[in-house]
C-alpha cells in the first residue's frame, strides 16, 4: 500500500476541527472548521459535539472531492483514555466507551477516535488513533510525589514528543528505541519528557498546569501559598484549575496567550514583558536540566519543538542554557497531523503493531 494509501486524519480541538487528506506521506489537502462559542454552547458534553463535528469533516470532504470510499484509514487524535503504553490503537467499543462517557476526563480531543470510528464504519476501513496524551512509561521512581494520596500522572504531548524525537534520531542517524533524549514540547503548554530507549521514562504532567509555566497555563506553583488560596473561600476550585490551566502563564503575566502579541512587546521595549518571556524560558532549561539527572548525564541530544520552537528568542534563551548536556536539534511545529498520517501509515504497512484497547 505505501505511498498510495488514502488516509483521513482528524484533530479536534477545542474551537476547531483540523482535517486532511494524506496519500502516503504527502498532506493533499488540509484545513481548520473553526467552531464558535456559540455553537459549542448548545451541546450539554464535548461528546454530544460529534454530529456538529461530523458535519464540519463532510463539507471538507465535499469541497476537496474526497471519495470516502477510497480510503484506506481513518485516524484521529486520541483523547484521555486509561494510562497506555505508547503506539497506534484500533478504535474499540471499549475505547468509544470511555471517551463517550469521558470516564477519564473530558476533552475535545476524545472526539477524535469517536470521529474516526463514525466515518471509518461508513467505508469499511480501519479506525485508528496513536500516541494519545495518556502514553504513560514512566519509571516507578518518578510516581512518587512525596505524598502517597497525589501520584504523578504521565499526561503530555505524547504524539508529538513521540514523533520529533523519532525524526529527530532520523537526522542524527540513531535509532529512537537506543537513544537518551530530552525533548521538550514548547506549545500552549509545555512538556519535557526524558526519552530513553523508546520509552518516555520521566515527563511533567502538562495538562494539569506542571512543570514550567507557558502560554497558558501556571506550571508548577507554590504549593503551600496554592493550598491557601484553595481554602481562602475567595475562589471555588473550578476558579482555582483554571488559574492553573487556561489563565496562567503569559495570560497571567501579560494578559494574552499569543506568543506574537508578546514578541512585539519585547520588541518596543516592554521590560515586564521581556522579563516574563525570559522566566518561561529560563524555567524550561531547568526542567530540561533536570533531565539530565533523570538520564544519569547520558543525554544524546536535546530536541526542541512544538510552535514556540519557531521563535527564534525563545530557542535561543533556552539553548544557552542547556547546550553544555547535549546537541539541540530543532524540529519546530506541533506536527500533529503529520504524526497522526504517519502512525497510520506505519499501521497499514505493518511497521508498527495496531494494539487493541481493552
Amino acid at each position: 500500500m505505501g505511498d498510495s494509501a488514502r488516509i483521513l486524519v482528524i484533530n479536534p480541538g477545542s474551537t476547531s476541527t483540523k482535517i486532511a487528506l494524506f496519500v502516503g506521506s504527502a498532506e493533499v489537502c488540509a484545513d481548520a472548521r473553526a467552531h464558535s462559542a456559540t455553537e459549542l454552547a448548545a451541546y450539554p458534553t464535548i461528546a454530544a459535539q460529534a454530529p456538529l463535528r461530523r458535519a464540519a469533516i463532510v463539507e471538507f470532504v465535499g469541497e476537496n472531492g474526497i471519495d470516502l470510499q477510497s480510503l484506506d484509514a481513518v485516524i484521529g487524535r486520541g483523547g484521555l483514555l486509561k494510562p497506555l503504553p505508547s503506539g497506534v490503537y484500533a478504535v474499540s467499543d471499549a475505547m468509544c466507551a470511555d471517551l463517550h462517557s469521558a470516564r477519564y476526563g473530558a476533552h475535545a480531543s476524545n472526539l477524535g477516535g469517536i470521529l474516526a470510528r463514525d466515518i471509518a464504519e461508513g467505508v469499511g476501513c480501519p479506525a485508528f488513533i496513536a500516541d494519545p496524551v495518556v502514553v504513560d512509561e514512566l519509571e516507578e521512581v518518578a510516581r512518587l510525589s512525596g505524598l502517597p494520596e497525589l501520584p504523578r500522572r504521565s499526561i503530555f504531548h505524547a504524539l508529538n514528543q513521540k514523533s520529533a524525537a523519532r525524526a529527530a534520531c532520523r537526522r542524527l542517524g540513531r535509532s529512537y528505541e537506543s537513544s537518551a533524549l530530552i525533548v521538550a514540547h514548547m506549545g500552549g503548554g509545555i512538556s519535557v519528557g526524558a526519552h530513553r530507549n523508546g520509552r518516555v521514562i520521566d515527563v511533567n504532567n502538562a495538562l494539569d498546569g506542571e512543570g514550567p509555566f507557558s502560554p497558558e497555563r501556571a506550571g508548577t506553583v507554590p504549593a503551600g501559598q496554592l493550598a491557601e488560596m484553595a481554602a481562602s473561600g475567595d475562589r471555588d476550585l473550578p476558579s482555582v484549575k483554571r488559574l492553573l490551566t487556561g489563565a496562567g502563564g503569559l495570560v497571567a503575566y501579560c494578559g494574552t496567550n499569543d506568543m506574537r502579541d508578546v514578541r512585539s512587546r519585547v520588541t518596543a521595549g516592554d521590560g515586564d514583558a521581556r522579563l516574563v518571556l525570559a522566566a518561561m524560558c529560563y524555567q524550561i532549561a531547568k526542567e530540561i536540566a533536570s533531565h539530565g539527572a533523570t538520564l544519569c548525564g547520558a543525554v544524546d541530544a536535546i530536541v526542541l519543538t512544538g510552535g514556540l520552537a519557531h521563535d527564534d528568542l525563545v530557542v535561543s534563551e533556552v539553548s544557552r542554557r542547556v547546550d553544555y548536556l547535549a546537541q539541540i536539534v530543532l524540529i519546530p511545529g506541533e506536527r500533529e497531523m503529520v504524526s497522526l498520517a504517519a502512525a497510520a501509515l506505519d499501521a497499514l504497512s505493518g511497521d508498527r503493531e495496531v494494539l487493541v484497547y481493552e
